[in-house]
């Protein structure tokens, strides 16, 4: 294992990182092959890129950075607090706690945030085999008496990397919080990219599957796609939609390709924003502000997908956590699910005796349908490459060698870490 919190640069096996001054700052890259992250703990712990191949997921706001993470000329990156107004909305992916809000001690008032969204983070990395990984961690925040920590782990030859999120009370009393992780990726122009928006998979819980939270210009519409999977598509609206019923998975759809996240949802405990489990905010560019968001003025498209832990309460040093899975991949289509490996644009299907679909894997290997009984033999799908689409379509002949009752295992290219990613359309209720 090598650990270092000064070195410039730690390599392993397939992986590499990198730290890079840019000013009044360093840049963190983790580079595990086609897929990079590049950090700047000293703007909140922040990740501003994720790339796959050189395609850039995240949004970041180019009149405040430049192509290479500098700040513009005449921009101060310094901790910043007041209305939303002044707000630095450098863009990227960040944690906050939650509920936000402003009429009491038990709200969090940001951003802007000088300490948790705005101020420095610690940094300790450490590369070990064929995973990197970079803890950031803030400061004490006065109001919340909360610490944040955010930990990025990355692996060689994976599209997908591992976010943890901890809130720890560090004051002298009892405090109530929950985690919230907000990723901002760019918008399109509604219609321009039809597929494109956020699909949140539902658990069927009982639960409203959506909840209207803030009405800035409107409220987003949500539309169902299929069973389990709603669509908030890229429309023209600064507003934000909760989704209560959410089974704990989010895709981003665009045109530079699908951003997935998956993490655990507690079914049992209360979630902040009316029970919301995630969340989705659009905006888009206004001619003026929004005096009664504190002053907001869009100036982008901006799609957030957020992801919320239960609330907890924290007894002093006590913490609580939200860890996350994120994957890049090709663009396919809509997303129908989400899985560890990887996420269907096209669920396996029988369709006239044939077994189609489209899987956008993680990581390589390959695609199998197999026998969930005894008897039958596994036929191949088709290989596994990380971050590109694989569609395969079985002829009702090969098929048959699996039995009626196959299902679609996706395993690494020795056979080994062989899990069950779908079954065939029919099989599913």
């Amino acid at each position: 294992m090598t650990e270092r919190t000064n070195d410039q640069a730690l390599r392993g096996d397939g992986v590499e990182v990198v730290r890079t001054p840019v000013g009044p700052y360093e840049l963190v890259r983790l580079d595990a092959g086609a897929v990079q992250l590049t950090a700047v703990p000293a703007l909140g712990g922040r990740l501003l890129s994720l790339t796959l191949h050189g395609r850039e997921f995240l949004y970041r706001n180019a009149r405040l950075l430049d192509g290479r993470l500098r700040p513009r000329p005449g921009v101060r990156p310094v901790p910043q607090d007041g209305p939303m107004s002044a707000w630095l909305n450098w863009g990227g992916d960040k944690t906050w706690p939650a509920p936000q809000g402003w009429d009491g001690p038990g709200q969090w008032a940001g951003p802007p945030d000088p300490v948790l969204d705005s101020g420095p983070y610690g940094l300790r990395l450490t590369v070990q085999g064929r995973t990197a990984q970079a803890v950031m961690t803030s400061g004490v925040e006065p109001r919340t008496g909360l610490r944040i920590e955010r930990s990025v782990t990355v692996t060689a030859g994976r599209t997908a990397f591992t976010l943890e999120n901890t809130l720890t009370n560090e004051s002298d009393r009892p405090r109530r919080w929950a985690v919230w992780n907000v990723t901002q990726l760019a918008g399109t122009a509604p219609g321009s990219y039809p597929t494109g928006g956020v699909y949140v998979g539902t658990a069927g819980s009982g639960r409203p599957e959506t909840v209207g939270l803030i009405a800035g210009t409107g409220r987003p519409q949500v539309y169902r796609t299929g069973p389990g999977v709603l669509h908030v598509p890229h429309q023209d609206v600064v507003g934000k939609v909760g989704f209560p019923d959410a089974a704990g998975w989010l895709a981003h759809v665009a045109p530079q390709g699908t951003l997935t996240q998956r993490f655990e949802v507690s079914p049992a405990a209360r979630y902040p924003d009316a029970d919301s489990r995630a969340e989705v905010w659009l905006e888009h560019p206004l001619h003026a502000p929004l005096e009664h968001l504190g002053g907001l003025h869009p100036l982008d498209r901006v799609v957030e997908c957020e992801a919320l832990g239960p609330l907890r309460e924290l007894a002093p040093g006590q913490s609580t956590r939200l860890s996350m899975e994120i994957g890049v991949g090709a663009g396919a289509g809509p997303v129908e699910a989400a899985t560890s490996w990887g996420f269907w644009s096209r669920l396996p299907r029988l369709e006239g005796g044939r077994l189609v679909g489209v899987f956008v894997p993680f990581r390589d290997g390959f695609l199998t349908a197999r026998p969930s009984r005894g008897g039958g033999e596994p036929v191949r799908c088709g290989t596994l490459v990380a971050g590109e689409a694989c569609a395969f379509d079985i002829r009702p002949g090969r098929l048959a060698a699996a039995g009626e009752d196959a299902m679609v295992v996706a395993s690494a290219p020795d056979g080994s870490d062989a899990t069950t990613v779908g079954f065939p359309e029919a099989r599913r209720g």
